[in-house]
């Protein structure tokens, strides 16, 4: 018999709302409103990927309190730029901040969140526990529709501590008033969501649609956001 919870904290990124299609539709409209093809990016697929590897890295940066959030913002940006040869801190400013504009106006979810949002709200208190930047993470609930299942959103910039640490987890029960053993974390990333949940002392479902290969022990494991009404 599974456990009983009365409280599931959700990740939002990768888990709820698809953030690489959303992210992809923003480039795209970043790389045709810009004219980015007449300054010598002639493919946007190679352009995006070149986008993600230094979005990816600069995240690892800005989680281990390397670089700040507003660098982080516009380099990812400049870094891109940069592979095609063009020097111009201005338009990655620009360009950076347009992206976070457009961003979270996007309303593509992966599949299943509605269905499960549906069955899980009856049945427990739904919060929102992330690393993203705030006004954008409210953003993307209002225009997605999925506002309204959530209590709470708890975020890094909130609590100055970002998942994978323990005083995130923490502070996510102290303002949430509930304990370690009624709640369970919800997440796509092994390394941030389920082994910084299973540190602080709670249960843990890893969503991992990829089935990428790890050596962590999550409380379960779904491929699909479907299997939560299996578990839950």
């Amino acid at each position: 018999m599974s456990k009983q919870y009365s409280t599931i904290f959700f990740d939002l990124d990768h888990t709820l709302w698809d953030f690489d299609k959303n992210s992809e539709a923003t480039l795209l409209r970043l790389y045709r409103e810009y004219a980015l093809n007449e300054r010598g990016i002639t493919d946007f697929n190679q352009m995006y990927a070149a986008y993600n590897t230094y979005n990816d890295m600069l995240w690892d940066k800005y989680r281990n309190g390397i670089i700040k959030r507003d660098e982080l913002r516009w380099k990812r940006m400049h870094l891109m730029l940069l592979d095609y040869n063009i020097e111009d801190t201005s338009l990655a400013h620009e360009m950076g901040v347009a992206y976070l504009e457009i961003l979270p106006t996007q309303t593509l979810l992966l599949p299943h969140t509605i269905e499960v949002l549906n069955y899980c709200k009856p049945k427990y208190q739904l919060h929102l526990l992330t690393n993203g930047f705030e006004t954008t993470q409210r953003l993307k609930l209002y225009h997605s529709g999925i506002a309204k299942y959530f209590t709470r959103l708890v975020s890094s910039e909130k609590c100055n501590k970002m998942k994978p640490h323990k005083e995130i987890f923490d502070y996510a029960l102290e303002t949430c008033k509930v304990s370690s053993e009624e709640v369970v974390m919800i997440g796509d990333a092994i390394d941030i969501d389920i082994a910084g949940a299973l540190n602080a002392g709670w249960d843990a479902i890893y969503f991992n649609p990829h089935k990428q290969l790890h050596d962590k022990k999550p409380t379960h494991e779904i491929n699909s956001l479907l299997e939560l009404t299996q578990i839950l």
